[in-house]
């Protein structure tokens, strides 16, 4: 059975078929779409560039700043899915609208935060809100785009948007943070919000799945216990140590969580997490693929602001424009890696990406206080590459396949993935730099950075490794076995 659409204007009757929507509705839908990607990229840049300000406008510690990076992408990795599934119950058109909505306002309430608890807070807000855009967004796009080499071109347009958000991101949020202060980075987001919202109720059709799951309020609570938890670990483990009673204690509990999710997903007959999905070897590999890359790539933006502006002394917009050349990378790999994707598949793009992810962390593992700019640039665009190479191979792995009917559910699980490695990437390299030196003077914050380095370029191999297992033609055959287990009737996306 295909996916039906339905026309928000009257919430019943079919949409027309994919054969009959021109062209231009279907991009016109896509860039639309691509607005919640660049939000989440404006906002994710622009916090980067202003940590350093934040932590003394609040008085935070190293701690502090991670979980104001991490309290955001933390309950997008933990609600990533729920949102899906509500996407394809409650109609993609009318999550996402909510979505984009409580991202604003949450927006707006982090420009106010008086003490830097509460702007983690009001962060956690703002991730419920980006949970229900980006694998919501993706969804829509994937039941727009039929066609598999169109559908992979718009995955390359849709990395792109990513890509541009990380270019603006750095040099707006610099400005921001140079002329009116920190909380103006979190303003920008209400205008593009607004034209979104406005756009989406013009433009977007609404969709669902003819038979969408039921609510699984346990499988939720154990996915966010284990990411909670897991990430409290390795954030808090520097400063508590990690045979502490809290460390020991909460990663007891992720452990518990993970293994209870494996005990009871399989049970139910609707479960949060499918694992049957996990069969597919290049769906697997997509997954761990994704968690590599996006953290590398959340250490690798981490530690990037941190070192330029408290070891080299530069300005917020200085530094934003230091890291620029690599988001300019990612602009010009996305829509390339798309279609190449769309002709030759996945293969060219993950090794490309896995490779220059590698060199590109490799190249600072020496870093020093007085490494030429030169030499960081050239990382940064050796990196950028690699980066702008892995979303479409991963994103058209992760819904190929798939029934179209979980295409929601599918595009979720990827999405939570990459939010998932950001959080990790990020908690990762600030607990090494905080073990290493926790209050350390600026000249030691470089030497601090060495063992985060070489863990983020061991991410990057991962991502070669991982690359090449999941285009065998014995991970091939496991997709489609596990497509014709999940639905064998069913229209594959």
């Amino acid at each position: 059975m295909s996916l039906e659409l339905t026309r928000s204007a009257g919430g019943a009757g079919d949409a027309p078929p994919d054969g009959q929507e021109s062209r231009r509705r279907r991009f016109a839908i896509l860039l639309i779409c691509c607005t919640s990607l660049l939000i989440v990229g404006l906002d994710v840049t622009a916090v980067n560039v202003a940590l350093p300000s934040i932590g003394r406008g609040l008085h935070a510690r190293v701690s502090g700043l991670q979980w104001t990076v991490d309290a955001y992408s933390l309950v997008l990795a933990s609600v990533l899915m729920l949102a899906g599934s509500m996407g394809d119950r409650f109609g993609r058109k009318r999550t996402f609208l909510t979505g984009l909505s409580v991202f604003s306002l949450a927006s707006l309430m982090c420009s106010l935060a008086p003490s830097v608890e509460l702007l983690i807070a009001f962060r956690v807000l703002q991730g419920v809100g980006g949970s229900m855009m980006n694998p919501v967004a993706m969804s829509i796009v994937t039941n727009t785009f039929t066609d598999a080499r169109e559908r992979a071109q718009a995955v390359g347009v849709w990395g792109a948007a990513f890509g541009v958000s990380m270019a603006l991101g750095p040099i707006v949020g610099g400005a921001l943070v140079d002329s009116i202060g920190w909380r103006s980075i979190f303003w920008i987001n209400l205008p593009v919000g607004l034209a979104a919202i406005l756009l989406t109720l013009r433009f977007v059709p609404e969709s669902r799945a003819p038979h969408a799951r039921r609510f699984d309020g346990v499988g939720q609570l154990l996915v966010t216990t284990l990411l909670a938890t897991l990430t409290f670990a390795i954030i808090e483990a520097p400063s508590h140590g990690w045979l502490s009673a809290p460390i020991v204690g909460t990663l007891c509990a992720s452990g518990a969580a993970l293994l209870a999710l494996l005990v009871y997903e399989p049970r139910r007959e609707e479960p949060l997490i499918d694992l049957r999905f996990f069969r597919s070897t290049p769906f697997a590999s997509s997954v761990a693929i994704a968690v590599a890359a996006f953290a590398s790539f959340g250490g690798f933006l981490f530690l990037s602001t941190l070192y330029l502006q408290q070891t080299r002394g530069l300005s917020p917009l200085d530094a934003g424009l230091a890291v620029t050349p690599m988001a300019l990378m990612i602009v010009v790999a996305s829509p390339l890696s798309g279609r190449i994707v769309g002709r030759r598949g996945p293969r060219v793009p993950l090794l490309v990406a896995g490779m220059f992810l590698t060199l590109g962390a490799a190249l600072l593992t020496g870093l020093g206080a007085s490494t030429p700019i030169a030499s960081l640039l050239v990382a940064y665009v050796v990196f950028g590459l690699g980066f702008g190479f892995v979303n479409a191979p991963v994103t058209n792995a992760a819904v190929s396949g798939m029934p179209r009917a979980q295409a929601g559910v599918a595009s979720a699980v990827a999405s939570t993935s990459r939010q998932v490695g950001t959080t990790l990437g990020v908690a990762i390299a600030g607990a090494l730099v905080s073990s290493r030196a926790a209050d350390a003077a600026h000249s030691d914050f470089a030497q601090a950075t060495h063992p985060a380095w070489w863990t983020l370029t061991g991410f990057g191999a991962l991502v070669l490794a991982l690359g090449l297992l999941a285009t065998t033609n014995r991970a091939h055959a496991s997709a489609q076995r596990t497509a014709a287990e999940l639905n064998p009737e069913a229209l594959v996306a």
